[in-house]
């Protein structure tokens, strides 16, 4: 598993994928929190607060995610490389962990340098304190879990197809769904007082929870189990040769 973990990370940095994705998400973030004038801008709105990241980045990743995720098994379909794989000495669930990881260590990096937005909004901030440390690290969690969801829905339409564009397209419209999709459809009188329940299955909901530093177990249940559903499926997806 390590072994195809680290050949995934390689292909992603050999190449210019792991580069652009990174810089695409850092320069978009960049150019709204501090370039751009407007209600986005930090200097502009003079709070101490990285509400603008945590507002953007998951429409952004919601781009760059699947732009990463769409070769990990399509690629190995069209190139034939998928039946060498699926015969070395290693299981289904452990294939489809190495490419999960991989995708998501690529989500992590590009997080990483976000930090310095963190540090330069402490540092401006009036005697440096004033900035809320625990809802803006409860937002970095919700938002690394959002990217884990995002990551399980690009592995599972990567393993679907051996088109990446296909690929590309069915995850975003499926990451679409689960991060609001849910909440136009809690909007249908149909569902009466049940509207509540509908949304509860959104991922924005439960990012935004996270986002005011509170740390419920529901919603950590709730990002483990739809991550777990999207392993199970391209597990399910894999072995479906054997049928």
């Amino acid at each position: 598993m390590l072994v195809l973990l680290k050949k995934e990370l390689s292909v992603f940095f050999s190449t210019l994928i792991g580069y652009i994705v990174i810089l695409v998400f850092l320069l978009a973030n960049s150019l709204f929190i501090w370039i751009l004038p407007g209600e986005y801008n930090v200097l502009d709105t003079g709070y101490a607060n990285l509400d603008t990241l945590f507002l953007l980045a998951p429409w952004v990743f919601l781009f760059l995610v699947p732009a990463v995720t769409m070769r990990l098994f399509s690629d190995e379909k069209k190139t034939g490389t998928i039946e060498i794989l699926l015969t070395k000495p290693i299981s289904d669930l452990k294939i489809v962990f190495a490419k999960y990881f991989a995708g998501l260590s690529l989500v992590i990096f590009s997080l990483i340098p976000t930090l310095i937005y963190f540090l330069s909004v402490y540092i401006l901030g009036i005697k440096g304190a004033n900035i809320d440390i625990g809802g803006t690290w409860g937002s970095y969690i919700g938002l690394f879990f959002l990217a884990a969801i995002y990551v399980a829905i690009g592995v599972f339409s990567s393993s679907i197809t051996e088109n990446q564009i296909i690929a590309f397209i069915f995850a975003m419209l499926l990451s679409f769904l689960f991060y609001v999709g849910f909440e136009f459809l809690s909007l249908l009188s149909i569902w009466g007082n049940f509207s509540n329940y509908i949304v509860e299955f959104g991922i924005n909901e439960h990012y935004k929870s996270m986002s005011r530093g509170v740390l419920d177990t529901r919603d950590i249940i709730y990002f483990i189990s739809v991550i777990s559903i999207f392993i199970i499926l391209t597990k399910t997806v894999l072995e479906s040769r054997k049928w």
